[in-house]
């Protein structure tokens, strides 16, 4: 018995030889030919699909373009310092977040007094620190005032709220 018989290749003729070539090249590139189309069969966007219908193109810009017009339906009423606090300040002076003084910490709070309220409003308003900007958002500028001599009162500070302005009809009256 001769070992000869289990080392034979797989691979006898020179044409054998070339189709092993050729089909080691033919056959990849056609599997990945095959992957491209079946990855890129999904829904095509762009040139003659519903990616540019007034539909399409509204629900894509809508979160951007909306436009709500709010207190339409009469004067607008201001709320509380303390209801503003609760809704708005809170979550970072009620805990001293960030770096924030907290809500009834006069240590804390004493040197922010001492630069008076408008200071105080400013901060507020265009943000300080880790604290955004709340002017312009869904309060009003006096009600963020008012939140803002909500936490300085309950902080040793004593100042008073602000009021609101005078409508123009009791103005004319005076």
């Amino acid at each position: 018995m001769s070992d000869a018989g289990e080392h034979e290749t797989f691979i006898k003729t020179p044409r054998q030889l070339i189709i092993a070539v050729v089909l080691s090249f033919v056959v990849p590139i056609l599997i990945i030919v095959l992957l491209v189309k079946y990855v890129g069969a999904g829904p095509r966007t762009g040139a003659g699909s519903d990616a540019f219908t007034a539909e399409a193109i509204e629900a894509r810009i809508q979160p951007v373009a909306r436009f709500e017009l709010k207190g339409a339906g009469g004067p607008k009423v201001l709320r509380a310092g303390e209801e503003v606090y609760k809704a708005q300040c809170t979550a970072c002076h009620g805990v001293g977040a960030a770096g924030a003084p907290k809500t009834g910490d006069a240590g804390a709070w004493a040197a922010r007094i001492k630069t008076g309220y408008d200071a105080l409003l400013n901060s507020a308003l265009k943000g300080k620190g880790a604290m955004a900007a709340q002017g312009g958002g869904d309060y009003d500028d006096l009600e963020i005032g008012r939140a803002v001599v909500h936490m300085v009162n309950a902080s040793g500070g004593k100042f008073e709220e602000p009021k609101a302005p005078a409508a123009p009809a009791e103005a004319a009256k005076k």
